[in-house]
């Protein structure tokens, strides 16, 4: 995991605000799956500082890379998060992170393994891809 802070703190404006972007976007990037807020009882979005590095990321991913939101979400889709929290053969089976690819696993209604009930903000599979160099250093520990 990163060593950004995790903790919520800036509400959906603020983070906007600091980021250069609209409330609108910020949605965008939470229906699009790519963001999960923080959400308090009143259903208010905060943000923490690695929800901000990781919409940092996301956005010269497009603009600068030129991938559009449907290629990062096939990408994050394509994190093993099997391997990372360590599934069962048995939860593998039902999985459609696993046996799918058209959506990261934190956009995935979980239900009869590993994730059922699992706060996914709160999950390493979530919380270890929040800045652009985190997916490739992820996968080579992976690896090694």
């Amino acid at each position: 995991m990163n060593n950004i802070p995790t903790e919520p703190k800036y509400s959906i404006s603020s983070a906007a605000n600091l980021l250069g972007i609209s409330v609108h976007t910020m949605r965008m990037y939470e229906k699009e799956g790519l963001i999960i807020p923080f959400k308090k009882e009143s259903n208010q979005r905060l943000y923490s500082d690695n929800d901000l590095e990781r919409i940092r990321c996301i956005r010269q991913t497009i603009n600068k890379d030129k991938i559009n939101i449907e290629g990062i979400r096939r990408v994050l889709s394509l994190i093993p998060c099997w391997a990372i929290v360590k599934c069962s053969a048995e939860d593998k089976e039902s999985c459609e992170a696993y046996n799918g690819h058209l959506k990261p696993c934190w956009m995935i209604n979980h239900e009869n393994n590993y994730c059922a009930g699992r706060d996914c903000r709160e999950c390493e599979v979530y919380q270890s891809f929040g800045n652009c160099e985190s997916i490739k250093n992820k996968l080579k520990e992976l690896l090694d």
